[in-house]
């Protein structure tokens, strides 16, 4: 693994990459409130070794990446798609295969369809549709609203530890057990290395999607690969679908049971469909 901070029009984005520069390259981008360890660094490797030349990296607010007061985010959803460039300008990569979970699948929607010569492929995890009418698909369950509802002191790293646990315990899905105990040290030691989660709440921002990218997803022309758990609390099964659905030639893979989450007994499965949808684009070209 090798660490690189790009700097770039005043931001500061803090990376890790794995593999053979050589290979084909696989951006991981994550979701809301999440540093780039949500993707996990074995996971990282698997991909790695199926021949790929895989970058996960921290988000505005998260990590050790550039951070903003509290509820004055220095930027909006756009921004975090053009994030994604610069960590390509950053290696020197003039196109790349993009994955993204939740939110980070609403980014890699964006940069699909902002610089389409730059995007080979798109795997869409756990996401929802941008820039449709969502009105017909299925809310997020009571309990997870719910718990989002809570008022939160994230100052104090016990409470939102705590908080942040039980989080992941109510968006894990069926196929698995949760693992309590693992939960709790990951976040801890990630609550540690971001410095707290209290910038991290600016990215609620980013769910503010503006109207010019309203109806345009058919317009997407790399391929698309949408993965979705079957039990996912947070964004039902049924939002995948509909991305699939909208998006000409994508191919959707169910996960039985899966819930909002990377759990680590579906890993062979998501890296070997990445693998598989990927397969097919030559490593690019450096700038």
């Amino acid at each position: 693994m090798n660490e690189l901070v790009i700097r770039a029009d005043g931001v500061e984005l803090a990376t890790q990459s794995f593999g053979n520069p050589a290979q084909p390259p696989i951006i991981l981008i994550m979701g809301g409130m999440a540093s780039m360890l949500w993707w996990p660094e074995e996971f990282c490797r698997r991909l790695a070794a199926r021949g790929r030349f895989v970058i996960r990296y921290d988000q505005r607010d998260s990590g050790l990446s550039t951070k903003y007061p509290p509820g004055r985010p220095g930027y909006g959803f756009d921004d975090a798609v053009d994030d994604v460039f610069r960590v390509l300008d950053g290696y020197r990569i003039t196109a790349a295969n993009i994955a993204g979970f939740s939110l980070g699948g609403m980014v890699g929607q964006g940069a699909a369809l902002k610089y389409p010569e730059r995007v080979l492929s798109l795997t869409a995890i756990s996401t929802s549709p941008v820039g449709v009418d969502r009105s017909s698909l299925p809310e997020s369950g009571k309990a997870w609203l719910e718990h989002m509802a809570v008022d939160v002191d994230w100052s104090d790293r016990a409470e939102a530890v705590a908080y942040s646990v039980e989080d992941a315990r109510l968006i894990a899905g069926t196929a698995h057990p949760f693992d309590k105990a693992e939960t709790r040290a990951f976040i801890e030691r990630d609550f540690d290395r971001s410095g707290g989660y209290l910038s991290a709440t600016n990215h609620s921002v980013l769910f503010k999607i503006g109207k010019a990218w309203q109806g345009r997803l058919h317009e997407i022309k790399a391929p698309l690969l949408v993965i979705h758990g079957t039990a996912d609390p947070v964004f039902p099964v049924e939002h995948g679908m509909a991305l699939s659905e909208t998006v000409t030639g994508a191919r959707l893979l169910k996960l039985e049971g899966g819930g909002h989450e990377l759990h680590p007994g579906h890993w062979d499965r998501i890296v070997e469909a990445i693998a598989e949808h990927t397969g097919s684009n030559r490593a690019v070209d450096r700038r």
